[in-house]
């Protein structure tokens, strides 16, 4: 099948020539380790007022169990020791390559504006900026390396994700890549700790609709993307874990029970001290709700990044 690839670095526009390639799955692609480490976090568009997810209907189909929260802590621990790392206030800069999965009549296409203005959100996101006083200044940042566009129905919706992304990623582990498709959900992220199980298919899937200025009613300001780079650099859901101590692993995120729809002032889903954190990136609120990243959560990214990524 020919493909026509449009690769943009910079300011400077490479079309290349058609290229022939196979859709097949390649031959070493395991279905069971893509969705294990692909799936970190699933949001659907649909609404599910009883499931009580961001507007997109049933939660994540990744779940990270008790057990399996408890091997990362002892693996990523491992690892920092055998590194020799010292944890410490991280300041980086993280190349962003966009990819648009287009079909191929051109549907789901986004422009340079939105882009550039995704790239702002991102960095007005975990700079801080949104909640003064109570918003975290992370120390990441985020540059645009480059923009490419593919024609293909099948990857603009999501189809063959394995095999789109891996021929298509671009840059080392300290690489956001982001993929724009038209597809059930607003986002699925990977998580730190499973890009070396599976480098190629590292990064996050983004609805196209939802950058801002996108047509995705309640989610058009970007805010999608800063909620799956979140779970890109390590952080879980507030409501990981649910009405637990050890919840999201994060001391300032208060525990809830479940996600929140909307942006309902004085939710308080659990007995433990604190409301829910309604107002964080890392719920399901609707994008005019979302405002901060923690300082424990600015923590935890420092510390997966020193140890996955760094």
């Amino acid at each position: 099948m020919n493909l026509r690839r449009t690769l943009r670095i910079g300011t400077l526009a490479i079309g290349l020539a058609a290229t022939s390639l196979s859709l097949a799955t390649p031959a070493d692609a395991r279905p069971a380790p893509e969705h294990r480490a692909a799936h970190s976090c699933i949001t659907p568009k649909g609404h599910d007022a009883a499931a009580e997810a961001r507007g997109r209907g049933a939660g994540d189909t990744r779940a990270i169990s008790a057990n399996e929260q408890r091997a990362i802590r002892k693996q990523t621990h491992r690892i920092l020791e055998r590194k020799g790392h010292v944890v410490a206030r991280t300041s980086a800069t993280v190349p962003v390559y966009i990819h648009k999965m287009l079909s191929a009549s051109g549907a789901g296409d986004v422009t340079q504006a939105q882009i550039d203005a995704q790239i702002a959100e991102l960095n007005q996101d975990f700079g801080g900026q949104e909640a003064a006083g109570t918003a975290a200044d992370t120390g990441f940042t985020f540059t645009l390396a480059g923009v490419d566009t593919y024609r293909n129905n099948q990857w603009h919706a999501d189809k063959q994700s394995t095999s789109y992304r891996s021929r298509t990623r671009l840059g080392g582990k300290n690489a956001l890549n982001i993929w724009l498709v038209d597809f059930n959900y607003l986002g699925i992220a990977t998580f730190p700790w499973d890009y070396a199980r599976n480098p190629g298919i590292d990064g996050i899937r983004v609805q196209y609709s939802s950058l801002p200025g996108g047509s995705a009613a309640n989610y058009n300001q970007g805010k999608t993307a800063s909620h799956e780079a979140g779970h890109w650099f390590g952080l879980y859901h507030t409501f990981q874990g649910g009405c637990t101590a050890t919840n999201d692993e994060v001391s300032d995120t208060p525990a809830q029970s479940s996600s929140t729809t909307g942006c309902p002032a004085g939710r308080d889903s659990c007995s433990l001290p604190g409301l829910d954190p309604i107002h964080n990136y890392m719920d399901y609120s609707y994008d005019s709700c979302y405002n901060q990243f923690t300082p424990g959560q600015s923590t935890r990214m420092d510390t997966m990044w020193a140890a996955y990524r760094a």
